[in-house]
């Protein structure tokens, strides 16, 4: 069976265009309700959490009609970072945790995510069988079993507590001036808050959501507004996280961007040093940059890539007992602390080491230079596959041998929007650019 509703993160694209309208997230939520009922016994809960995006009243009510249908009881947390979810769906023994949110999309856009009883997304294999549930007759329980709604009105407060424990008893941030960048999502209160309580000082930026914001030149997606904080500010740091706060980019204190690969070397040598880098690996996906690879193998570490998506990086790292993954985008994945990317905890264990080395944020940042890489993407129509056009695959052909021992060529579709990514990596700048260039012409004909 192939997948038609969920991709690489979920169930996401424009609010109220299909696949992201209350009938389609009333259907979701009842096939999931079944799915983890399906021996039903004994009493049910579900936790719903959500980011700041308007569509996201209308996709909460519709999934919980959907999911107290099949007899779940439904816990609803308000606006959480999609990490929080994970962590309460563990912490408040949930068969399911869901998480509405489109990431760092528009706010146009939103998505629907599945958490598993223990807080890791679900596999393939389980939301394909819930995409099948949806397309079926789905099974409703009698009146007197219809499941209960019930807000959680502390939900927060229990996440932002245990973000604190992941920080060194030892430590504090007093003295350190943070520059913190919300994205006018999930996180808005939450990452001021945490900061705030372990002594830093902060300067918040996109902390006002209207529910049309999310991610609006602010976030991981757009580090300028962070980076012009922290000069304007005289900031020690800048920590930008995306609509859900799964994600992290930090900036220096002269306004340079650090990007997702920079944080897992960071994390990677320090934990090789202390000896709790399991299997002496990092798991990274497909995008990072060679010269990560390069870093870690200088230091006798290994780099295992996996498919894009911060989920395949997961699942990478439990089938392989590694605790650090993530993705050049920011997704830190630290198994040890949470069963997701979470940015506020990876931007807390950078904070610990400024603090425990007493090293600027850009000392810490600048771990090794990066070998030029170029991505451009193509918007697609639905229906179209130019990757299988034979002019798209011949021009294609002829940059892998161009490449062939001075770079790396990537090219796929997303997961999560229609386009088709091309991505390329050489020391020869000219090159790079000649065979991006050349690779996206041929797919905008093919187009």
């Amino acid at each position: 069976m192939s997948r038609r509703l969920f991709g690489t993160d979920g169930v996401r694209g424009t609010a109220n265009i299909h696949p992201m309208t209350a009938e389609m997230a009333l259907k979701l939520g009842a096939a999931a309700g079944r799915y983890f009922r399906r021996d039903g016994q004994g009493a049910h809960r579900v936790v719903i959490g959500k980011d700041t995006r308007l569509s996201g009243y209308m996709l909460e009510n519709a999934l919980t009609a959907g999911l107290t249908s099949t007899g779940m009881s439904v816990l609803l947390l308000g606006p959480v970072p999609t990490p929080a979810v994970g962590f309460l769906t563990r912490s408040m023994r949930a068969d399911l945790g869901v998480m509405i949110s489109a990431s760092h999309n528009p706010h146009e856009d939103n998505g629907i995510k599945f958490f598993g009883p223990d807080g890791f997304k679900l596999s393939d294999e389980a939301e394909m069988e819930i995409e099948a549930m949806v397309a079926s007759d789905i099974e409703l329980v009698p009146a007197a079993e219809i499941g209960r709604a019930k807000r959680i009105e502390d939900a927060r407060g229990r996440y932002q507590e245990y973000a604190k424990t992941t920080f060194p008893a030892g430590l504090r941030l007093d003295g350190l001036k943070v520059v913190i960048d919300c994205a006018n999502g999930a996180a808005y209160r939450t990452a001021p808050e945490v900061l705030w309580e372990l002594g830093a000082d902060v300067v918040p930026v996109g902390v006002s959501p209207n529910g049309t914001n999310i991610n609006l030149k602010c976030g991981s997606t757009h580090p300028d507004t962070a980076a012009e904080a922290v000069v304007a500010h005289g900031a020690d740091v800048g920590i930008c996280l995306d609509g859900d706060a799964d994600r992290v980019i930090l900036i220096d204190e002269a306004g340079q961007v650090a990007d997702g690969d920079q944080i897992m070397a960071l994390f990677a040598a320090r934990w090789a040093e202390e000896g709790r880098l399991n299997h002496g690996a990092l798991v990274a996906s497909v995008m990072s940059n060679l010269g990560l690879e390069r870093f870690l193998a200088g230091r006798g570490l290994r780099l295992e890539r996996a498919p894009v998506g911060d989920r395949y990086v997961v699942e990478a790292m439990r089938k392989g007992g590694y605790n650090l993954g993530g993705e050049q985008s920011g997704h830190i994945v630290m198994t040890d602390f949470a069963t997701t990317g979470d940015g506020l905890i990876a931007a807390l264990q950078f904070l610990a080491e400024m603090a425990r080395t007493g090293r600027k944020a850009s000392e810490l940042v600048r771990n090794f230079e990066t070998v030029p890489q170029l991505l451009k993407n193509v918007r697609y129509g639905a229906g179209a596959e130019p990757l299988k056009a034979p002019s798209v695959q011949a021009v294609i052909a002829g940059a892998e041998a161009r490449l062939n021992g001075r770079g790396r060529l990537l090219i796929r579709k997303s997961g999560t929007e229609p386009l088709i990514r091309v991505m390329a990596e050489c020391e020869d700048e000219t090159t790079l650019i000649s065979v991006v260039d050349e690779i996206v012409e041929a797919v905008k004909a093919a187009v």
